[in-house]
């Protein structure tokens, strides 16, 4: 336990030293702030929240710019050291590969938290404060479920991230691996299936189906999660009429990302535990 909570600090101050967490932290600040008042400045006075207007906003930004981040944080992590003979020097301490990668997830999900609670909650709390509704009139439980999902979300793409550099021998092909996981997961993905959804006549595929092939990807797993997560984020994203049959409950969203988190995980691992240095 002790040389796991050594990796981990480990991994947390290489973060702090190379200034990633403030350059993500300061990013995320920003671009939350600036999509939360640009989304909730046509609510004037209608009766939905603007906090449920900056979760729809921030699913928003979180579906394209958190797994890029987690990806980004991880696609060297093995392979880079390994590159630079660091990684042979660390395994000459007495650590196990699987306190490895653990240990230098555990680090970055530390980070990745950091910029994600400072950053959306600077939007949330600045939103809250500024509007016309009450403090505790908010839509405090959608926001609250937007930072924990958001928080998994990333871990998602962590560990994708290490089996990507567990497995692949140079840093570009990382790099490159990193990228295209992205592109299918964010955009190619969801383009496919609006492709497949208007290619069909309206038999072979019914609203079941769709469910359960929006689920198979995380990021929709995500966005179900928070944008049905109440009657205005569902009414502001449009998925207000969305039949409850064809709803998933919150908690078989969040068993399925936490699966897509351990799966990675420990096929990392695996791989890493055959990775000849």
């Amino acid at each position: 336990m002790n040389r796991l909570w050594t990796l981990t600090t480990k991994e947390a101050r290489d973060g702090f030293r190379n200034r990633w967490v403030i350059m993500i932290t300061l990013v995320m600040t920003a671009l939350a702030l600036i999509l939360s008042f640009l989304g909730s400045a046509p609510t004037g006075t209608t009766s939905v929240s603007p906090l449920a207007v900056t979760v729809v906003s921030l699913s928003t930004l979180s579906i394209f710019f958190i797994p890029l981040i987690a990806l980004l944080l991880t696609y060297d992590s093995v392979v880079g050291e390994a590159e630079r003979g660091t990684l042979t020097l660390l395994l000459t301490h007495p650590v196990s590969r699987t306190e490895v990668i653990l240990g230098k997830f555990m680090g970055h999900l530390f980070l990745l938290t950091i910029a994600i609670v400072v950053g959306y909650g600077v939007a949330g709390l600045t939103i809250s404060f500024t509007g016309e509704a009450g403090f505790a009139d908010q839509e405090w439980d959608s926001f609250l479920r937007l930072l924990l999902s958001s928080v998994l979300l990333g871990a998602i793409f962590l560990s994708i991230g290490y089996v990507i550099s567990s497995w692949v021998s140079e840093r570009g092909m990382a790099a490159a691996l990193a990228i295209g996981i992205w592109l299918m997961f964010v955009l190619l993905y969801d383009m496919g299936l609006l492709a497949l959804l208007a290619s069909d006549s309206g038999e072979g595929i019914n609203g079941e189906l769709v469910k359960w092939l929006m689920l198979i990807n995380p990021t929709d797993s995500y966005r179900m999660f928070n944008l049905m997560a109440s009657n205005d984020t569902a009414l502001l994203s449009g998925m207000a009429g969305l039949s409850s049959d064809h709803r998933a409950s919150d908690l078989s969203l969040i068993m399925i990302m936490l699966l897509w988190i351990i799966t990675p995980l420990v096929a990392a691992i695996a791989i890493f535990k055959r990775r000849q240095l």
